[in-house]
């Protein structure tokens, strides 16, 4: 019998949180769909000419570290320091091979510094200065920390700290645009996208998955949220799905969401879409746990559940026009 190889794809997210439909323009949401379809056309065209499940989540999160738009590299958020602290973390279904930083303030695209750990080293996760070190030594960009940073994200910052609140990306993004007592205009929406991640089958049937973030808005300096964690906001075993998370990190901590969507399929015998949907619209609300996951199996199943008001996100298949959306 002759199998078919299975039609490549690649899967993106920016984010979840509270995204209100009324504080959206038409313009600002073609800009969040135009820079999630470019994404997806680059990454499609890498799978497209054979190129592995690995490179593509690389190539779509090293595009999105690079956007301002989103909270990941260049537009990071702040913590209550006003400092940068940015994690991430990918991992290689066919391997099981994961590399992870956390808490870097000078790699300008960290996703590359996680790979050079499961690539160059024989750890999984480095962290703060050494993680830097080793990122420089590898001959990765270092740059001073003022280049993560961008006026809306400190308006942002303000906003949060006048409420005492740690927020997720898009809920402190939420803040920053509503009017002030004065009567003030809302900052502009370009500045709050949140989070990113991608999933990828390629042509081989391998899976990969990629996390970046810069974490939450008026956290605590040195909190470490789900995204570089293996098992809790990134997962890929070609076995069963390559998963990435957004939303309240603690929550997807405490229940190992990514693993869990893959436990299920593995040891329950679940569809990915059953797995996923269970584990984000039962698991996590149980707990308090808001957001969403991207996930796709090895047979090029899709799935992309959220339990908040919105969640960035799109894919496409090799052969296939890109699809974007931002609410249900």
């Amino acid at each position: 019998m002759i199998s078919t190889p299975p039609v490549p794809l690649i899967a993106i997210h920016g984010g979840a949180g509270t995204i209100s439909r009324a504080s959206i323009g038409t313009e600002q949401k073609a800009a969040y769909q135009a820079a999630l379809k470019d994404v997806l056309l680059a990454a499609q065209q890498l799978l497209a000419a054979g190129g592995s499940a690995l490179d593509a989540v690389s190539l779509a999160v090293d595009l999105l570290e690079d956007c301002p738009l989103f909270n990941a590299g260049h537009g990071a958020v702040f913590t209550h320091d006003e400092t940068h602290e940015l994690d991430a973390a990918v991992m290689d279904g066919a391997t099981l091979r994961a590399g992870a930083v956390a808490c870097v303030s000078r790699v300008r695209r960290p996703l590359r510094a996680a790979r050079a750990v499961m690539e160059r080293s024989e750890h999984v996760l480095l962290v703060a200065a050494g993680a830097e070190a080793f990122a420089q030594a590898c001959g990765l960009e270092l740059v001073d920390p003022a280049y993560f940073s961008t006026e809306a994200r400190r308006a942002q910052l303000q906003r949060a700290r006048s409420s005492d609140a740690t927020l997720l990306d898009h809920d402190a993004a939420a803040l920053v645009f509503r009017p002030s007592a004065a009567g003030a205009p809302p900052l502009d929406e370009g500045s709050k996208l949140g989070t990113v991640g991608a999933v990828a089958l390629d042509v081989h049937g391998n899976l990969a998955a990629a996390t970046s973030t810069g974490g939450m808005t008026n956290k605590r300096p040195g909190r470490v949220g789900d995204t570089p964690l293996i098992g809790a906001g990134t997962y890929a075993d070609n076995r069963t799905a390559a998963v990435s998370c957004t939303g309240s990190g603690e929550m997807f901590m405490r229940v190992v969401a990514a693993y869990d969507v893959c436990a299920r399929m593995a040891y329950a015998g679940q569809s990915l879409a059953a797995a996923a949907q269970e584990v984000v619209m039962q698991v996590l609300p149980a707990i308090g746990g808001r957001g969403g996951l991207i996930a796709v199996d090895a047979l090029g199943n899709l799935s992309l559940p959220f339990n908040t008001e919105g969640m960035y996100r799109g894919f496409a298949r090799v052969g296939e026009a890109p699809q974007t959306a931002i609410f249900r």
